[in-house]
């Protein structure tokens, strides 16, 4: 198991378990210390992309600059990052077309494109010392239509998002950045090699809400785990959903469930 996320790994059980209030309390942090990743996406007015494309995109890309080789030790990206992994892993995304997204291939980031959809997730930092590249970009107004991705590939992680959770596009990107983080904290080295031979690709799709009910693990996340290799994300609720919700699952390949 990777060490570097080891913070994650330790903390995600007990956070399922907490009260859903309680996923809300921020009165222990300083406001100063506040520390988020970027995830900015690429959406242009003549050409948006695909909704589904730019989520998988958005996934690879958070999980890519954690495993990043310059976030090992004395590594260039290593003190920002473990700083962010030692707290709340936040992430805010906004959207970039034009001039907007040439300027952010300047800062410190991986960028990941699917199927035409590019998203860049940044070395996280103090939001309150976001660069001006960052913070002139705009959180609201990234939404795009649903659309029909078809059937998942069998040997990448799947995502599944809550079918009765409406999010944006931003939202969602978020969440599923947790989620690749989450999933990667519980896999073995080779697993993980593998995923990475892969550029952290993966599958999101929405489930039935049959199909959500059978694999959410919240009651039991060390069970969806063992049996399902199933980890869920919880959100505080600090934007679109109510604390405590669960925003998506993520469930590695090789399971018959």
């Amino acid at each position: 198991m990777n060490p570097l996320l080891e913070p994650l790994r330790s903390r995600y059980a007990s956070w399922l378990g907490l009260p859903a209030e309680d996923t809300a309390d921020t009165s222990y942090e300083d406001p100063d210390e506040v520390r988020a990743m970027p995830i900015i996406l690429r959406i242009e007015r003549a050409e948006p992309p695909g909704r589904t494309a730019l989520l998988e995109a958005a996934a690879a890309a958070a999980l890519a600059v954690c495993l990043d080789e310059r976030v090992e030790p004395g590594g260039e990206w290593a003190e920002p990052v473990q700083a962010w992994l030692d707290n709340r892993i936040r992430k805010v995304a906004r959207r970039a077309r034009g001039a907007h997204w040439q300027a952010v291939l300047d800062l410190p980031g991986i960028t990941i494109e699917v199927d035409g959809a590019q998203a860049r997730a940044l070395v996280p930092g103090r939001v309150k010392e976001a660069p001006k590249e960052v913070s002139r970009l705009q959180i609201s107004g990234s939404e795009l239509p649903a659309d029909t991705p078809g059937p998942a590939p069998a040997d990448v992680p799947l995502l599944m998002l809550n079918p009765d959770v409406p999010m944006t596009v931003g939202k969602a990107s978020a969440q599923v950045g947790h989620a690749t983080m989450i999933l990667a904290s519980l896999l073995p080295d080779d697993e993980l090699a593998a995923w990475a031979a892969k550029d952290y690709r993966v599958a999101v799709r929405t489930p039935s809400p049959a199909r959500w009910k059978e694999l959410c693990p919240v009651d039991d996340p060390e069970a969806g785990w063992r049996d399902n290799r199933v980890i869920a994300v919880r959100d505080a609720g600090f934007t679109e959903v109510d604390p405590g919700t669960i925003t998506v699952l993520a469930q590695q390949p090789g399971t018959s469930a």
